[in-house]
């Protein structure tokens, strides 16, 4: 086990071993120690899927009612006014081939690639270097659409991807610690709300299992769910 820092330890102590309501559990969370930077908050939820099964894969994107409190590196696969459009919006950096050839080379300096129908020709390719990350485009996460403006446009604002994992989870960011408490229940409400209603129809038994609230140098406190 790695050694914690008194920071942990003493914040810890702080962390109930019974989940507790969303607004509470914010409060906990915002009164433990905190880091000497702005830190991430982000929402853990254990859903009741099996992801091996694609009928019961849960992703998409959404903006959160507050935003992240961060502005995204938005990368962009395109070509023609539709690239000039993007670079309009927005995007750090806008390609085709080319582009496709600087992330095999090993360029990762972005946070969420947008691509055009067109360009998934150039894009396939990057999926063993981009999938695991959770940066390749998709049309279910909106990162695969003609309208580049408007998908730039939110992504670079702060709208969030999310993609169950392997052992059924979804993590995703809720704003960070500087955040006013309100403002960060209701994001994970939101969000909360919004994984309920994505629920697949092939999932069976219970469906939200589990779900914990966490800052990037804290311990966890687990929510009702």
């Amino acid at each position: 086990m790695p050694k914690r820092s008194k920071r942990f330890l003493s914040a810890k102590q702080l962390a109930p071993q019974e989940p507790q309501d969303v607004s509470t559990a914010v409060d906990i969370l915002q009164g433990m120690p905190k880091a000497k930077f702005d830190e991430t908050v982000e929402l853990a939820v254990k859903l009741g899927v099996d992801p091996k099964k694609s009928d019961q894969m849960v992703r998409g994107a959404l903006s959160l009612p507050h935003g992240i409190g961060k502005t995204l590196r938005v990368i962009c696969f395109a070509e023609g006014p539709k690239a000039e459009e993007a670079k309009a919006a927005g995007a750090v950096e806008v390609g085709s081939a080319d582009l496709a050839k600087k992330i095999e080379g090993g360029w990762m300096d972005f946070d969420v690639a947008v691509a055009t129908p067109d360009q998934m020709r150039h894009v396939g390719r990057l999926g063993r270097i981009l999938g695991p990350q959770g940066k390749m485009p998709s049309p279910k996460a909106g990162t695969v659409t003609t309208d580049v403006t408007t998908a730039v446009s939110e992504f670079v604002a702060g709208k969030i991807e999310y993609r169950v994992d392997s052992g059924g989870n979804v993590h995703a960011p809720v704003g960070k610690r500087s955040f006013d408490a309100q403002k960060i229940v209701e994001n994970v409400e939101f969000l909360l709300r919004h994984l309920i209603s994505v629920k697949p129809s092939a999932a069976r038994g219970t469906y939200m299992q589990k779900a914990a609230l966490s800052a990037t140098m804290s311990p966890s406190v687990s929510l009702k769910v």
